[in-house]
């Protein structure tokens, strides 16, 4: 295979780890923009520089997609450089020769939670993340730990993903404070893409695929029921003066999550300064008493003038009743309550703070099904329902004009 020359971010993945204080790469951006192939061969190069004798680690989402997408890819070079290759299937292990020098790379896939179990024990020089925004935190956070020698790094890449993604908030928007280096490649720093096949790949795609594949961007998608909440500065910290009232509002399931928000009110505004979410398929089932008990420890102690409740929750309604709270509970039409919410958020009679995580979560990924606006896909939806019943029991309180939400209705 020759390799006719390289683009200056293709050069810097080669040799970024060369007199380096910096311990992981990232490289994102857009499909065929010949990130993952350099990725692949600077891994291999720093680690027979760097070792001898040690093991390694390959991830892909599957052990099929990193074959394909980087060992198949960067052999022929490597071969050519006069690398030696021994495959053991038995084991997904590739050990490396070169010179007098010998490495063991193990190679694993990271399909789901499950696969974190495989990597558990080993004791590794450096792990390489193919697709790593495709795999579950548990298994990269599992295959990190490992690298425990002196001088280990670690190397991702992947496509954009929403900019909720886990792997977008633990390392993209933080890489300094992780002392990473990030490279976001386009399609015009891969070298061996004619304009014909850049034009071509750019007609392929629209909307969403087209800014996260094209692009290189981490973008939310299209169809958000509350687009104008999918950039991070639509939340806030929570004012530093003191609040007038506090107020809960709560979405209940046994199977599906429970979601419960802590608002205060401060002037003319209530704000989300905390939840309480608890997913049981995740988790253990937890009993009515223990969702209490959680309740009462997010509190902490605070007076609570009512609770905005899902209106079919009546058993949970009766065991609050029972502990003195106010409970309302909320109207539940559903399109209505999305208007009065929308209203309530863009005039800044509620507002998120930054740390309610599950309902930042959310927003990102809470859509109209099937694309249209006539009803809200059924998912992701719990922390959404408790703001709805929220904003709906707010509403009806304080005798709020509503005429701004029923015009909405009425124009959809």
């Amino acid at each position: 295979m020759k390799i006719k020359n390289f683009s200056p971010k293709q050069i810097k993945v080669l040799t970024w780890w060369y007199n380096s204080s910096k311990i992981a790469i990232i490289c994102d951006g857009a499909i065929r923009s010949g990130k993952t192939f350099c990725l692949g061969i600077s891994f291999i190069l720093w680690a027979f520089y760097e070792f001898n004798g040690v093991s390694f680690g390959m991830c892909g989402k599957t052990i099929k997609s990193l074959k394909r997408n980087v060992l198949e890819t960067i052999y022929p070079v490597l071969s050519e450089l006069g690398f030696k290759f021994e495959y053991k299937i038995s084991e997904n292990l590739v050990t490396i020769y070169f010179l007098r020098r010998i490495n063991k790379f193990y190679i694993f896939g990271g399909k789901d939670e499950s696969s974190a179990s495989l990597i558990q024990g080993m004791t590794l020089s450096g792990v390489l993340f193919d697709e790593v925004a495709l795999m579950p935190q548990s298994f990269v956070e599992q295959a990190l730990a490992r690298c425990s020698e002196p001088k280990s790094r670690f190397w991702f890449n992947c496509n954009p993903e929403n900019p909720s993604h886990w792997f977008y908030q633990e390392w993209i928007l933080p890489y300094k404070n992780k002392n990473a280096l990030l490279i976001n490649f386009e399609l015009k720093d891969n070298p061996s893409l004619s304009q014909e096949i850049i034009s071509r790949y750019k007609q392929m795609y629209t909307g969403n695929f087209y800014r996260r594949f094209i692009e290189g961007k981490w973008c939310y998608g299209d169809g958000l029921i509350y687009p104008f909440m999918a950039n991070y500065d639509a939340f806030c910290s929570p004012p530093l003066n003191d609040f007038e009232k506090f107020a809960l509002s709560c979405d209940y399931g046994v199977v599906n999550p429970i979601s419960c928000g802590l608002w205060a009110k401060s002037s003319e505004t209530w704000y989300r300064i905390d939840e309480y979410y608890y997913d049981s398929k995740n988790n253990q089932i937890r009993i009515d008493q223990e969702h209490l008990e959680a309740i009462f420890k997010l509190i902490n102690g605070k007076k609570i003038s009512f609770v905005a409740i899902d209106p079919s929750a009546a058993g949970f309604s009766a065991l609050m009743r029972k502990h003195k709270f106010n409970v309302i509970p909320a109207k539940n039409d559903v399109n209505y309550g999305i208007c009065l919410t929308s209203e309530a958020l863009k005039t800044g009679k509620i507002k998120i703070c930054a740390n309610c995580a599950d309902s930042i979560r959310e927003f990102s990924l809470y859509r109209w099904f099937g694309g249209t606006r006539d009803s809200p896909h059924k998912e992701n939806d719990h922390a959404m329902d408790d703001i709805r019943y929220f904003v709906s029991v707010l509403n009806s309180k304080l005798g709020a004009d509503t005429f701004f939400a029923m015009s909405i209705l009425r124009k959809r």
